[in-house]
Order: C-alpha cells, then sequence, then structure tokens
C-alpha cells in the first residue's frame, strides 16, 4: 500500500471514528479484508445481471422471463455452496486463528468432499428434468423453453460453482481476501466476454448465457484449484493456500466433520429459505404476466448487485470474529462485529439512497417501452430500500457465524421469508393490493431476519456458542 492510499485510509478511519461508526484502529483490517470480497462480489453479481440484460436485448420479455426463471434455480446452487461453505469459514478462521492449521486444512478438504457429493446429483437433476422445473412455476411457453435450455447448459457449472465457493471462503477464513478477488473477479469478466459472443455473435440466446457461465466458472475452478494444493502462482501477487487440501490425507476427521455438518446444516438451511422463497414468488409474479416477472427479476437482480457490499462485510465479520475468537480474544470479536454492522448500515443507506434517484435509466438497461420501464423501476425502488435491511442482517449474521451460531439465524430467515414474506406476497392474489404485496415482500424479507439477527448480536450468547468449536475445545 502507498503512503498517499496509507493517508487516505487513515483520514477515512478518522471520520468514521469521529462519526462513532467505526474505531479507527479496527477499519483498517477490516477495509483490506473486505474490498477485495466486495469486487468480487460485485463482478459475480454483476454476471447474471449483464446476462438478463443481454438476454432481453436479443430475445425480448420471453427470455427474461424464461430467464429469471432458470436463474431462480442457479441461486439454490450458489445459496447451497454458501450454506456449506459457511461451516468451511468458521471452522478454517478459529483454527487458523488458534494456530491449529493441520486442523483447519482437514476442515477444507472435508469440505470439497462434501460440496461434490452435494453437486453431482444437483448437476444430474437440471440435465434430466429441466422443463418440469421450469414449468412448476407457471411459465408460459416461450418463457419456458428458454429457461429450460438454460438449465441443461449451465448444469456441469454446479460442480465448479460449489467448489469456488469452498475455496473462496477458507481464503476469506485465513485473511487473504486478494487471491480469491483475482480468480473470480476474472472469471466474472470472462463470463460476461463468452456470454455477449455467444448471444450476439453467434445468436444462441439464453443458451449461450449458460455456456458462458460454465466456461467461466470452470475456469475458475482450475485458477482456485491450483493454489488450494499449496502451489505458487508466481509473480501474480496471489498466494497459495496456508491451509491447503491434503491430498495424502487422512480425508476423515469424524469429530471435525460433525461439527462441520453441524455448523454447516442450519447455514445452507438459512440460504435455502432466502432462495427457495423465490419460487412461489415467481409463481405469484406470473399470474400477473411476463411483465411483472421480469420487472420482479430485475428489482432482485439490483437489490443483489447492492448486495455486493455484504460480500465483504460480512465475510470479515465472520473472517475477524472467528480468528479473534478462535485466540480467545471475545472482546476484540465483539468489537469488530458491532463496528461492521454500524459500517453496513451506513454504506447500504447511501447506495439504496442513489439507486432511488436513478431508478427509472437503471431500470430502462434491461426493458424497452414507457410501461416495462416504470413496472420495473417501482421494482427497483423497493429493493433498494429493502438493502438496508439486507446489510444490518448479512453484517450481524456474519458475526454469528463466525463463532458458530448458525441456527437461530436460519429460524430468522424461515420466519421473514414464510411467516412475513410470502403472505403478503399472497395478498394481492385475493385483494386490491395486487402487485404492492410483491412491493411489501420483498421488504419484509430481509426486514424480519435482519431485525433478529442483529437482536441475536446484541445478546451476546454466540460468545458462548463459539467455545464449542475453538481448537481449545479439543482433548488433547
Amino acid at each position: 500500500m502507498t503512503d498517499r492510499q496509507s493517508a487516505a485510509l487513515a483520514f477515512v478511519a478518522g471520520l468514521l471514528e469521529r462519526c462513532g461508526i467505526v474505531d479507527a484502529e479496527r477499519f483498517r483490517p477490516i477495509a483490506e479484508l473486505a474490498w477485495p470480497r466486495i469486487v468480487t462480489g460485485f463482478a459475480i453479481m454483476s454476471k447474471q445481471t449483464a446476462d438478463l440484460a443481454m438476454v432481453g436485448i436479443a430475445v425480448g420479455t420471453a427470455g427474461t422471463a424464461g430467464l429469471a426463471f432458470a436463474l431462480g434455480y442457479w441461486q439454490i446452487v450458489t445459496l447451497l455452496g454458501l450454506g456449506l461453505a459457511g461451516g468451511t469459514v468458521t471452522l478454517v478462521s478459529q483454527n487458523y486463528g488458534g494456530e491449529e492449521t493441520g486442523r483447519a486444512s482437514l476442515a477444507v478438504t472435508q469440505s470439497v468432499v462434501l460440496a461434490t457429493a452435494i453437486s453431482l446429483p444437483v448437476a444430474g437433476v437440471f440435465l434430466a428434468v429441466p422443463d418440469r422445473l421450469i414449468g412448476l412455476l407457471g411459465a408460459g411457453p416461450d418463457a419456458l423453453r428458454h429457461g429450460s435450455v438454460y438449465l441443461v447448459y449451465v448444469a456441469p457449472a454446479v460442480v465448479f460453482e460449489l467448489l469456488n465457493l469452498i475455496a473462496s471462503r477458507t481464503y476469506t477464513g485465513v485473511g487473504d481476501t486478494f487471491t480469491e478477488m483475482v480468480a473470480r473477479a476474472g472469471g466474472a469478466v470472462l463470463n460476461i466476454v463468452l456470454s455477449g459472443l455467444l448471444i450476439f455473435g453467434f445468436g444462441l440466446g439464453a443458451a449461450g448465457a449458460a455456456i458462458g457461465t460454465t466456461l467461466a466458472s470452470g475456469f475458475v475452478t482450475v485458477v482456485l484449484a491450483w493454489g488450494m494444493l499449496g502451489r505458487s502462482y508466481g509473480r501474480l501477487g496471489m498466494e497459495p493456500s496456508p491451509v491447503p487440501i491434503t491430498r495424502g490425507g487422512p480425508w476423515l476427521e469424524p469429530t471435525l466433520l460433525r461439527q462441520l455438518i453441524e455448523i454447516s446444516l442450519p447455514e445452507i438451511g438459512r440460504r435455502l429459505a432466502q432462495g427457495v422463497v423465490v419460487f412461489p414468488l415467481l409463481w405469484i409474479a406470473a399470474s400477473f404476466g411476463p411483465v411483472v416477472v421480469t420487472a420482479l427479476e430485475v428489482g432482485r437482480r439490483v437489490r443483489a448487485l447492492i448486495n455486493s457490499v455484504n460480500w465483504g462485510l460480512s465475510l470479515a465479520s465472520s473472517s475477524l470474529v472467528g480468528q479473534h475468537l478462535g485466540a480467545n480474544e471475545e472482546e476484540v470479536a465483539g468489537g469488530y462485529g458491532a463496528d461492521i454492522i454500524r459500517l453496513s448500515t451506513v454504506i447500504y443507506t447511501g447506495i439504496a439512497v442513489l439507486v432511488v434517484l436513478f431508478a427509472r435509466p437503471i431500470a430502462a438497461v434491461f426493458v424497452t417501452g414507457p410501461s416495462e420501464a416504470a413496472q420495473a423501476a417501482a421494482f427497483v425502488v423497493v429493493g433498494a430500500v429493502s438493502s438496508i435491511a439486507y446489510g444490518i442482517d448479512g453484517a450481524a449474521a456474519g458475526a454469528l457465524l463466525g463463532a458458530g451460531d448458525t441456527r437461530w439465524p436460519f429460524v430468522a430467515s424461515l420466519l421473514g421469508r414464510y411467516a412475513f414474506a410470502l403472505p403478503a406476497a399472497a395478498l394481492g392474489l385475493v385483494t386490491p393490493l395486487g402487485v404492492g404485496g410483491l412491493y411489501l415482500a420483498l421488504f419484509l424479507e430481509t426486514a424480519v431476519p435482519g431485525g433478529i439477527n442483529y437482536w441475536l448480536f446484541r445478546t451476546g450468547r454466540w460468545k458462548a456458542v463459539s467455545r464449542r468449536y475453538r481448537p481449545s475445545s479439543e482433548p488433547s
């Protein structure tokens, strides 16, 4: 870091401290860990957003509606991987922080085995019954065709994506977010270039978007696998993993495997609760026509782009909280968690205001025609406002994840999505609320879990939970 960059970082840290947001001494490690992940998250989220926009230009509303249905299933793949990788980052960060690198390495190895075992059947389902999957959501004939084609060609990427997430969370757990940023951001750029070439140059539409995703995901897997096996990247500035995959064994340690599953299962449930709710929402949106389906997906894509900030701050929270808990520094861990929650709230609020101001031109990127643009702009506004609670939810849940406390965040996700958001959306089908039910659902699905997880963090119970997973808890 140059002297000018250090001075700028110190100025921002001092300003945030004077505003009562972040302790200046804690801001530097937060920023150094978070910014590469934010870049990574934005790159990854932007590739699906770009695919949606390009398919919309090349094919029209039927194409974007079909892609909206298919991306719902792809989101399930990503969230499933994030849930499993949640257990990885907890065990890696705590054991690495406690200087038990061998145990951290074994946790990574077992995570890779589990990811492969889970991803292969999912890829098989995408290949075997794509029409049935898309048809379940009430898609029309044209949208069904485009969505089914996407699932078939993106199926191999299921394996790549889960392995990429395990590798990314491993690097985050040891405090190296630069290496994964280079690999994942490079793959995202490659994805957009390949998809654009296949969609416009070869006229492949949704199939082109899926093939681009598969090829780019495979590229990222190869790049990350090199470092995960402990091999040097030379002069690229990337680092080999200090907790590499244990190729020579052992591949199984029952206590560690139990802990990995115990932490991951509630986190998988929390993540899947976030993703599965989109299917009934899409079904409800389909009852209002393909324009509303597209508008809903545009709002969700924009919110996902905003949520790129959580890719950095949430993971920084997990890593820093986990490492300090592993070193038995509970007060320091709590300070990092509280600072990141406040910082996240400020950043998300600022971004949301900007997106609301420019909602109409943002919507115009994805749709044509004044009525379609107006409908999409409304969902963009709702998505931006609801993202503020997403920021609080991600930062608070990240701290809880670093401690290994994943059960109550899972319950919070279930309550927000299924006890509040879905009933609100359903009201639009039986009352004059109409599409307004979907607006309310988008808000409640982030506000309720965000509020609950913030309360859970404030109680401090997560510190006691973490003591079960620290290296010091293991019998000698």
